[in-house]
């Protein structure tokens, strides 16, 4: 049985980016919450961010936003969460959410969201934790960051094992399915050598 209860996702606030990767958005949140997973997310009402929310409540989802004050004051927090969390500053809104999840989940997205995955793979190269982690690749959204990470691994400065600690799916249901078939107690050890870079 998954000991999953909630999924942190990290994705876009942008509106303009194509559709369809705001469909896969609201399908992400529809099926987080029909699994009967709280969705954990960066708690603005816009773009990806929104789409994914929206998908969560939909299907009757509880929602769980967490964001610094300084968007509030910009006024795109999410006031429909079911709980809304506000920070004192960004670093404080990665801590809650890598907290608050029992898995991650990266769709596509900008600087923001490449920072937020990368300290969550990092810190499970390390042995911080050891939830699982999703690189969700909607329309090869990834591939050349995935080629890069290859990159590093081929010239060593990226560990040879670190590609254990993350799961690429290229689909929402294919996503959905790795973490509902999740065990910690199965996963891949977590050597300190995996760690390099």
């Amino acid at each position: 049985m998954s000991p999953i209860r909630a999924v942190t996702v990290y994705c876009s606030s942008s509106s303009r980016v194509d559709r369809q990767y705001l469909r896969a958005a609201a399908e992400l949140g529809c099926q987080i919450a029909t699994s009967g997973w709280q969705l954990v997310f960066g708690g603005n009402c816009v773009g990806s961010m929104a789409a994914l929310a929206d998908g969560a409540r939909q299907a009757g989802g509880q929602v769980i936003g967490i964001t610094p004050q300084l968007l509030v004051d910009k006024g795109i927090a999410d006031r429909a969460c079911s709980e809304l969390i506000v920070t004192a500053d960004l670093r404080q809104r990665k801590q809650i959410m890598e907290q608050r999840g029992d898995a991650f989940v990266a769709l596509p997205g900008g600087l923001g969201t490449l920072e937020e995955i990368f300290e969550i793979i990092v810190g499970r190269t390390l042995g911080c934790h050891h939830k699982p982690i999703v690189i969700l690749n909607v329309a090869g959204y990834y591939d050349p960051l995935l080629r890069m990470l290859d990159h590093g691994m081929q010239q060593h400065f990226i560990g040879p094992k670190a590609r254990q600690h993350w799961q690429v799916c290229s689909d929402v249901s294919s996503s959905i399915a790795y973490l509902r078939n999740w065990h910690a107690d199965k996963a891949p050890a977590l050597p300190l050598e995996a760690a390099s870079g």
